[in-house]
């Protein structure tokens, strides 16, 4: 990284860690650009040039957040299943205990919740992460974009491959992976926001994401997740 890169990414990272803690300690509606700006020691156009979005302000992963199970479907080692591959990324997020499930702190938690205006914009953020995961399975899963054809089902040779899944299969088993994700990252949040510490949100996630795993498993005619 050069020098103007690194300078942008400093400044970045200053403006969102100024925002953050004016968030935390007025809440997220009540606190100005012009007050994040001020407190920076920047420009308010500055300000907005780096978070068009003054909900990316609080939510400055959002990038790595939407695309984190597609990632772990596209990046996935020779022969992994997909299934397999989400369940290795999420367990090794689990133990680094990475705010991108839900390892937020309380605080933060606290500002999310209480903002009616960050609260939607994270379903909209599962939303997407949804959408990258079904794009992510449709180019791993091949499928049968047209209805299948009895009759030429039935004349195929016994030891024919297998057809195809429906084209909607990518589509609904990201659903139902994006269903228990937001399950646990809601769990662990609540866990924060009950003032269990991270060790011990791991310990107890760390059998209720192998419980959804089995369950999705099973769900979607796989081995293991």
């Amino acid at each position: 990284m050069g020098l103007r890169e690194s300078k942008k990414q400093e400044t970045r990272q200053l403006i969102s860690d100024c925002a953050t803690r004016l968030f935390i300690e007025q809440g997220f509606e009540r606190t100005t650009i012009t007050e994040i700006a001020a407190a920076a020691r920047v420009a308010k156009k500055t300000v907005t040039n780096y978070f068009p979005r003054k909900e990316d302000l609080a939510l400055d992963h959002h990038e790595a957040f939407t695309q984190g199970l597609a990632s772990a479907v596209a990046g996935r080692g020779p022969g992994e299943e997909p299934l397999a591959a989400l369940g290795r990324t999420f367990r090794a997020a689990l133990l680094e205990h990475s705010p991108v499930v839900g390892f937020t702190g309380p605080a933060f938690a606290r500002m999310v919740a209480d903002s009616p205006t960050l609260s939607a914009r994270l379903r909209e953020l599962h939303e997407q992460r949804e959408e990258a995961l079904a794009a992510a399975l449709a180019d791993a899963v091949p499928t049968d974009a047209a209805p299948a054809d009895a009759a030429l089902a039935d004349a195929a040779p016994a030891d024919a491959a297998p057809d195809p899944a429906p084209a909607i299969a990518p589509r609904a088993a990201a659903a139902l992976i994006a269903a228990a994700d937001r399950l646990l990252f809601r769990r662990i949040q609540e866990l924060t926001l009950a003032g269990h510490s991270d060790d011990r949100i791991e310990a107890t996630l760390v059998p209720e994401a192998d419980h959804l795993r089995a369950l999705l498993a099973a769900a979607l005619g796989a081995e293991s997740l």
